[in-house]
């Protein structure tokens, strides 16, 4: 007890400038999702990729991303949080030289997996010692947690609008080369802001990580491919089929190890399990928002790339001033589920609002300029709550477990999100040409559809969190 009192009477004196570090890294792990969009054909006719491989320089990230974030989230409670912070910037920076440098298809594929597992890694650590170092004071939690959630924000914006300005000023390669410099600034720094973070004793559950890592990995992987080869083809029912049978192993194994990489028991803490599915639906309904609104602004408004990453700065702006500004008060005041309702409504009206009103021959003024305010608002008063929420009720000591899941929720919902409304995107556009429209349109009803899938799935996070969201005691 009087060691939780010195804690909250004497908050560490660095954790501003430590604040702003994460957010550094947060906003560079999702940044690198985004920039390199602008690059692809680029980077395809330089190294020789087909249009249907094109898609692994994202994917590649994505999934070891994904993948790799619960054995992040544990390697940062056994053996420090700034040590994994550290250990995954070091990985990011040499895969980023190694993505830069690329000489093959198969080089560069290899050097997105490894910035995905660096990122992993950094993740987890780094909304660890947030928790951590804000834990003295709920406001100051709150805050600290909206400058994270607006980084992200930045970050996916900023990829879209560096992305061009670098392929457009230097080349392709710079979109991975940049994260060099800044990878040994967090190095350096990292050791005067940042506290060792908290150790536990134990063990590494080397087979419950490898079947988890496995099981993640072909799941989103069955799904991202299942556009080209078909839902119903051999491989997307063996891929899927194998990945949950991984699953049942990891079940199992976490159920009779002694040490296991998630104790089950964690999911019996108040909120965490549906707080992370929310999540997770969050990620799936906002990630296809961004995506394909910015394809309707290139392909249907016929902006381009770099006019599109510009009309996206609004939202980015409306996120990043709520987000600080107002989200945290607004949940010290009313709570969590409340506003994390209210965020899902908003962003499900503003995906409604894209479905219906974005005509061929529309106007970003009058069309997309409402609508993605309104998705941005939501996204903005949902993210720190929903963040709260899966982490809620965990033990001091699993908070860097905590991170890791809700982290992975977030990245598995984007990478899920995005697979299944891209697929709905291309089913509706190929029955469209069917028909005989042009493909303009075609393309245009397939964005539709991807928007009101999208909507649907905010629409079941609210009710999730209506429905199975508890207030914490105090």
């Amino acid at each position: 007890m009087s060691t939780q009192a010195n804690a909250i009477a004497a908050p560490d004196a660095r954790r501003w400038k430590a604040l702003f570090l994460l957010c550094l890294a947060q906003f560079m792990v999702i940044m690198d999702t985004s920039i390199i969009g602008v690059a692809l054909p680029a980077i395809k006719e330089a190294l020789g990729y087909s249009q249907d491989s094109l898609q692994w320089i994202f994917n590649a990230y994505v999934i070891f991303l994904g993948g790799f974030m619960l054995l992040g989230g544990r390697l940062s409670d056994l053996f420090g949080q700034r040590r994994m912070f550290m250990l995954g910037f070091f990985i990011l920076s040499m895969a980023s030289l190694l993505a830069g440098l690329a000489w093959s298809e198969a080089a560069m594929n290899a050097g997105r997996a490894l910035q995905g597992l660096g990122s992993a890694f950094i993740l987890p650590a780094a909304l660890t010692i947030v928790m951590i170092l804000f834990s003295h004071n709920p406001k100051e939690r709150n805050k600290a947690l909206g400058y994270w959630g607006a980084s992200a924000a930045a970050g996916g914006t900023a990829g879209v609008f560096l992305g061009g300005v670098i392929t457009e000023w230097l080349s392709w390669n710079w979109t991975f080369l940049i994260n060099i410099p800044v990878g040994i600034f967090a190095l350096i720094y990292s050791m005067r802001v940042l506290p060792a973070g908290e150790r536990q004793m134990g063990s590494v559950d080397v087979i419950g990580s490898l079947a988890i890592t496995a099981a993640l990995i072909l799941a989103v992987y069955a799904i991202v491919t299942a556009e080209q080869v078909g839902w119903g083809s051999v491989q997307t029912l063996t891929l899927l089929l194998i990945a949950a049978l991984l699953l049942l192993v990891f079940f199992v194994i976490q159920k009779v190890k002694r040490e296991p990489l998630i104790p089950l028991g964690i999911f019996a803490a108040p909120n965490l399990l549906a707080g992370n599915l929310a999540f997770g639906l969050l990620a799936g309904a906002w990630i296809p928002l961004w995506f394909f609104l910015n394809l309707y602004l290139q392909q249907v408004l016929r902006f381009s790339a770099f006019a599109g990453g510009v009309a996206l700065v609004p939202m980015t702006v409306l996120v990043m001033v709520v987000m600080i500004g107002l989200t945290g008060r607004l949940v010290g005041r009313f709570g969590f589920k409340s506003i994390l309702v209210i965020g899902f409504l908003a962003l499900t009206g503003s995906l409604f609002l894209l479905a219906g009103y974005t005509p061929i021959h529309g106007s970003f003024v009058a069309n997309v300029l409402p609508a993605s305010l309104l998705g941005a608002l939501g996204m903005a008063l949902a993210f720190i709550p929903g963040t709260i929420a899966s982490m809620s009720g965990a033990k001091p000591e699993e908070t860097g477990l905590a991170s890791g899941i809700a982290n992975t929720s977030y990245q598995i919902g984007s990478a899920i999100g995005l697979a299944i409304m891209s697929a709905v995107a291309a089913s509706w556009t190929g029955g469209q040409l069917e028909k005989g429209a042009e493909q303009i349109a075609a393309l245009n009803t397939g964005f539709h559809a991807a928007f009101i899938g999208a909507a649907i799935a905010s629409v079941a996070g609210a009710l999730l969190a209506l429905l199975f969201l508890r207030k914490p005691k105090q």
